[in-house]
C-alpha cells in the first residue's frame, strides 16, 4: 500500500514540509525538560530531542482540529524516536483511549504466559461407548478459556471425535470452565454454536463459510447429539468418572493476540483480561512492565469500551515500547501482535497509514485514536500515539493518517526493519484455524 502523495495533505502541513509556511502555534504544548524529568524518571525517557519541523507539523495538525471546532485540550499527541521525545501535545494528560486499551491487555497477557502458550479444552466421555459408536452418556467439555474457539475449531474437534469412533451421544454436552465460542456475548449462544458445529446437518451459513477456510478435503462431521449443550460448575464433576479422550489446544498466544488486535475484538479482549485476573491485574501488570507514571492510566475493562478507560498519549507509547521489548526477547516484534498497514485489513481497511507500520486503532462514539510504530528512512522506527476527541470519526482518521504521512515525508519513507516485519500471518502454517494437529488423542492427554 503506497502512501498518499503529499498534495493530499492539508495546506498547513504541505507548506511546512516545503518551508513556505509558518505554523501558528497554539497554547504552549512543547516539552519542559525540567518538569518532565522531575515528574517521571522512567528509563525509557532518557533525553529530549526536539525536531522543529515535526513540532511544527504537530502544531499545525492541532490547529487544524481547532479550526474544525474540536477542543484543543481534548487532543493528545506523542512522537518518540528511541529514547527521545521529538514532539508532543498534552502528551501526559489522561484521555479516553478506546481500544488502545488492548495494548495494556496484550502486554499483561505477555507477562502472564509465554507466546507459545495454548489454552486447553479437554473432551471426555461420561458413560459407556458401545461398539457401534453410540456413547450412552454425556460428552464433557472442560474449557480453560480459549478466546479464539471459533467454528473451524469446533468442526475440527468434531471430526477428531468421530475418528475415535464416536458417532452419537445419547445424553448432553456438559460444559464447564470459562467457555466461549465465536465471540458470543451470551453463554447460551456459545453452547448452541458448539452443538451445531458437531453435525453438518445443523450448520448455519456462518459455519459453512468457516468450513471453507479449512484444508481442502476436510471431512464434514455428522456427530449426532441427542441432548442439549449445557454449562455446569466444575464441582458437579468432582466425583463423576470421566474418560478424557482429546486435548484440544488453542492457537498459540501470539496468534490469539494478533487476531484480537487486527479486528479489535472486544469479546476476545474481555476474556483475555479476565484470564489475566481482571482489569486491575491488567493495569498492574502493564504498569510494572512498562514502568508507567502514576496517574496516567486508569482501566475498568480489557477492551476499551467506555470513556472510563483512560491513558495519556505517552503512556500508550510506553506500552508499545514495552511490548516491543518483551516480544523481541522471544524472537517476535509488535508486528506479530498488531495489525500491519498494507498486510492486515481488519480495522485498517480504508486507512492510508504508511506501509509496514504496526499500529493499533481505537474508536468510540466521540473518540478516535491511533498508536504504534511507523518506519522512516532517517530515524528508523518512530513511535507515536494520537488520541482525538470529536464526533466526526472518519475525518479524524483521515487527519491522523495525514499526520503520519507528513512526518514520514520529513524523515523519508522506508519499510520496517527486518526484525520488525511480520512473522505471524493468520491462516498460514501453524496459525491456521481448525488445524487438526491441535487435537491430541487420549494417550497424549496428561492426567488432570
Amino acid at each position: 500500500m503506497a502512501s498518499l502523495p503529499l498534495l493530499t495533505l492539508p495546506l498547513g502541513l504541505f507548506s511546512i514540509l516545503l518551508g513556505t509556511g509558518e505554523p501558528k502555534l497554539l497554547e504552549p504544548s512543547g516539552l519542559n525538560p525540567t518538569a518532565l524529568q522531575i515528574e517521571w524518571q522512567s528509563p525509557w525517557i532518557a533525553e529530549l530531542a526536539r525536531d522543529p519541523v515535526v513540532e511544527a507539523i504537530v502544531a499545525d495538525y492541532v490547529a487544524g482540529l481547532q479550526r474544525q471546532g474540536w477542543s484543543v485540550p481534548d487532543q493528545g499527541v506523542w512522537i518518540q524516536v528511541g529514547q527521545s521525545v521529538v514532539a508532543e501535545h498534552r502528551g501526559s494528560v489522561p484521555m479516553p483511549a478506546a481500544s488502545l486499551t488492548k495494548l495494556a491487555t496484550t502486554l499483561a497477557a505477555l507477562q502472564t504466559w509465554p507466546l507459545d502458550h495454548h489454552f486447553d479444552t479437554l473432551v471426555g466421555l461420561h458413560g459407556t461407548l458401545q461398539s457401534d459408536g453410540v456413547l450412552d452418556g454425556d460428552l464433557v467439555i472442560q474449557s480453560s478459556g480459549d478466546p479464539l474457539f471459533v467454528w473451524e475449531e469446533g468442526i475440527a474437534l468434531a471430526n477428531r471425535l468421530q475418528e475415535l469412533g464416536i458417532q452419537r451421544v445419547t445424553g448432553e454436552i456438559l460444559v464447564t470452565g470459562p467457555f466461549t465460542m465465536n465471540f458470543e456475548e451470551e453463554q447460551a449462544d456459545s453452547l448452541a454454536d458448539l452443538k451445531q458445529a458437531m453435525s453438518v446437518a445443523t450448520w448455519t451459513g456462518e459455519a459453512r463459510q468457516a468450513y471453507g477456510n479449512l484444508a481442502p478435503g476436510t471431512s464434514q462431521p455428522n456427530l449426532q447429539i441427542d441432548g442439549d449443550a449445557r454449562w455446569i460448575p466444575a464441582t458437579d464433576l468432582e466425583n463423576v468418572p470421566i474418560e478424557w479422550v482429546v486435548r484440544h489446544q488453542s492457537l498459540p498466544l501470539v496468534a490469539i493476540l494478533k487476531a484480537m488486535n487486527i479486528y479489535s475484538n472486544n469479546a476476545m479482549a474481555e476474556m483475555m483480561a479476565e484470564l489475566v485476573g481482571g482489569p486491575r491485574q491488567v493495569m498492574a501488570k502493564a504498569t510494572a512492565a512498562a514502568e508507567l507514571p502514576a496517574g496516567e492510566i486508569s482501566l475498568v475493562n480489557g477492551s476499551g469500551l467506555g470513556v472510563d478507560n483512560q491513558m495519556s498519549a505517552r503512556v500508550v507509547v510506553a506500552l508499545a515500547l514495552a511490548l516491543e521489548r518483551e516480544l523481541l526477547a522471544q524472537g517476535f516484534s509488535v508486528a506479530d501482535v498488531l495489525p500491519v498497514s498494507g498486510e492486515d485489513v481488519g480495522t485498517l481497511i480504508d486507512r492510508h497509514i504508511p506501509p509496514t507500520a504496526a499500529v493499533k486503532t481505537g474508536s468510540l462514539a466521540e473518540v478516535s485514536a491511533l498508536a504504534g510504530m511507523m518506519p522512516t528512512a532517517e530515524k528508523g522506527p518512530v513511535w507515536f500515539a494520537i488520541i482525538n476527541k470529536g464526533w466526526d470519526i472518519p475525518d479524524l482518521r483521515v487527519q491522523q493518517d495525514q499526520l503520519l504521512q507528513a512526518i514520514q515525508a520529513h524523515w523519508g519513507a522506508a519499510e520496517a526493519p527486518a526484525e520488525m516485519r511480520t512473522k505471524v500471518r493468520m491462516q498460514t502454517g501453524p496459525f491456521r484455524y481448525g488445524d487438526p494437529s491441535r487435537n491430541q488423542v487420549a494417550q497424549e492427554v496428561a492426567s488432570e
